[in-house]
């Protein structure tokens, strides 16, 4: 006989008590893309544009975490069994994607204005350092809307640092505006364009993996599937773990299935229970299914 149990579904990865820092946070740093780009655009200068494409992709992190919070309480039904929580990683895979693309292309113009400089006026200087100001405002108050929690949620932590972040590069630009003002250093503009697609490009990157990795149902890197097993495998009366599988259906829910071997039986479902709280508390595995029988009756994915 087979048993199988499935429960213990925790959904208190983003609280809704933080739905207004995320509005606040979106509406501020979408208003001040639009005019970090526009002002980037009219005085030409690539450090403002590059510096105004990671503040989008902050924006992107924030909608995606928002997302998040919302699509866990999106029900699921009949054709959707696990709800839309993996919208969560198509949006991430897309975003990621498309910001390599950007910065690509702004790492590519910055090197020919290396090679063909042009001259910064006083009015330029002053714009970028202006508008790369009020950035820094605007990124710190944003992340002052997420400081409260960045201790007991990963999620807003991530917001959190990300726009502390935000404000550090933003200091970037207006010191590299300064310079280039006063000092004639017109080399600096696409130099510290240069810097700011770097760090947006290692950190999409990783996104871009990771994303990529979930999408195609990967162990998450915050998960060592090895321990799990060895977790597993130490129940009481368990003699051999099958076809464990570890996947994430969305950027915060991780599912679990296995088929644990115990020759002599188990102690029902207090066993169960006791086995999906290690998984949950140790791993942070939040749909978790297991399968007890006495003989293996099914082959190994890895051996089909």
């Amino acid at each position: 006989m087979s048993l199988e149990k499935d429960h213990h579904h925790d959904h208190s990865h983003a609280p809704a008590n933080f739905n207004r820092a995320f509005a606040i946070g979106i509406v501020l740093n979408i208003v001040f893309v639009a005019i970090e780009a526009f002002y980037g655009w009219r005085v030409n200068s690539l450090a403002l544009l590059a510096d105004a494409g990671h503040n989008l992709s902050d924006v992107a992190g924030l909608v995606l975490a928002w997302g998040g919070a919302l699509a866990v309480k999106l029900r699921p039904n009949a054709r959707h069994t696990y709800g839309w929580k993996r919208a969560t990683i198509l949006a991430a895979f897309a975003n990621a994607l498309l910001l390599l693309v950007a910065m690509g292309g702004l790492a590519w113009e910055a090197v020919g204005r290396l090679l063909s400089p042009q001259v910064l006026v006083q009015e330029q200087g002053v714009t970028i350092m202006v508008v790369a100001g009020i950035g820094i405002v605007i990124n710190t108050a944003t992340a002052l809307l997420f400081m409260r929690g960045r201790d007991s949620d990963l999620n807003i932590r991530g917001a959190f640092m990300h726009m502390a972040g935000d404000a550090l590069v933003s200091a970037g630009v207006v010191v590299a505006g300064a310079l280039t003002l006063w000092m004639g250093w017109t080399w600096l503009d696409p130099v510290t364009s240069l810097a700011i697609a770097g760090v947006i490009l290692l950190g999409t990157w990783g996104l871009f993996k990771q994303s990529l990795h979930m999408l195609f149902d990967g162990v998450p890197d915050s998960v060592d599937p090895h321990a799990v097993r060895d977790c597993l495998a130490a129940l009481p009366g368990v003699s051999a773990v099958h076809d464990l599988h570890i996947w994430a259906m969305g950027t915060s829910h991780i599912a679990l299935t296995a088929q644990l071997v115990m020759p002599h039986g188990h102690a029902g479902d207090a066993f169960l229970q006791d086995a999906t709280r290690q998984m949950h508390d140790r791993f942070e595995i939040t749909h978790v299914t297991l399968q007890v029988v006495s003989v293996p009756f099914t082959r190994a994915c890895a051996d089909l």
